[in-house]
């Protein structure tokens, strides 16, 4: 019989109706890994060599072996840097200039490779460029909300395959931010607790949802998860801000970011996906009530006019099992 749960954090009504669901391993509806992409590609602007085709560049992080990531000006930025913010009201419409900033984060030199089959070390150098241009674009006094997102695949928004995630720096908070820390804040106001730190505490001590975790951070599907194998990563430490993370800390997320895609990209057939890093608006500081975190969406299932008609959303998979079956997949090396 299908089950109604409640997501604590988000105060979502998710139905997790079991008897639709595939078996775990069945996601996989192509093996996605046999696609063979070259390293290099002659007409790719972020390969290298094509440097000078993309945006300006905002960041470079290099070794002795050259550029490792590199933050550029989007080319087609939903947002202006230049110009003042100035609101504007007449009766009931309301509006504000498209202020901000939209970068694009090419994530390794190689074409070929993504998230999934990078090294640590890696990927430590992506969250390092993160935290540098979220510090940069906190400075902003025009800025409100910063939004670190990756689209993976053609089914999550991407339309060029070599690895690369984006920056965007909003004017405005945005509804769901706003959403989420009134939640946290009425829960924090009713329990004196961060709600987030009991969703910790009671994955941990259940066991049946973690993925992943070391001394750093816990990955794991939500009690409530919205759809098949949705996934969070929370820090241990309690912190409201990402930009506040530490080096052991980033160290930490490679880690369990890097094995979680890795389950992914083994156990479901690189399946498309998006993450974001939800984290407080800019103009906020450490606060107890929230806690940032990554949330990773496998876009391996279409919301319908049930999900569009109610804001409910039907979950055909089983958080523990769907868990249970990540946890049991061997990374290759």
């Amino acid at each position: 019989m299908s089950e109604l749960r409640q997501n604590i954090i988000t105060r979502d009504w998710v139905i997790i109706a079991p008897e639709r669901a595939k078996r775990p391993h069945e996601y996989g509806l192509e093996d996605r890994r046999k696609r063979r992409l070259p390293t290099y590609r002659p007409d790719c602007p972020f390969c290298v060599g094509n440097e000078e085709s993309t945006g300006e560049e905002t960041l470079r992080w290099s070794d002795d072996r050259g550029w490792r990531v590199r933050a550029v000006l989007n080319k087609y930025s939903a947002l202006s840097s230049a110009g003042d913010r100035v609101r504007h009201a007449q009766g009931i419409h309301r509006s504000i200039s498209g202020v901000g900033a939209h970068e694009v984060i090419i994530e390794h030199p190689c074409h070929d490779l993504t998230t999934a089959l990078l090294e640590v070390a890696d990927v430590a150098n992506i969250l390092r460029v993160y935290q540098q241009r979220y510090l940069h674009f906190k400075t902003d006094p025009r800025i409100e909300a910063i939004i670190i997102f990756k689209n993976h695949g053609k089914g999550a928004g991407t339309s060029l395959e070599h690895p690369h995630s984006q920056i965007a720096a909003t004017p405005v908070v945005p509804s769901q931010f706003r959403s989420r820390i009134d939640d946290a804040i009425r829960y924090f106001d009713d329990q004196g607790s961060c709600v987030f730190c009991e969703t910790l505490e009671d994955e941990l001590a259940s066991g049946t949802r973690i993925i992943f975790e070391n001394s750093h951070f816990v990955a794991f599907i939500p009690y409530a998860a919205l759809s098949p194998f949705h996934i969070w990563i929370f820090p241990r430490r309690h912190s409201s801000c990402f930009e506040q993370i530490t080096e052991p800390e980033i160290l930490g997320l490679a880690e369990a970011l890097q094995v979680v895609l890795a389950k992914l990209y083994y156990g479901l057939d690189n399946p498309d996906y998006n993450y974001t890093i939800r984290s407080l608006p800019s103009k906020q500081e450490q606060s107890p009530y929230f806690h940032w975190y990554i949330a990773i969406v496998p876009r391996i299932n279409q919301t319908a006019g049930f999900e569009m008609g109610s804001g409910m959303y039907i979950n055909a998979s089983q958080p523990e099992e769907s868990a249970e079956y990540l946890r049991s997949i061997t990374i290759s090396t």
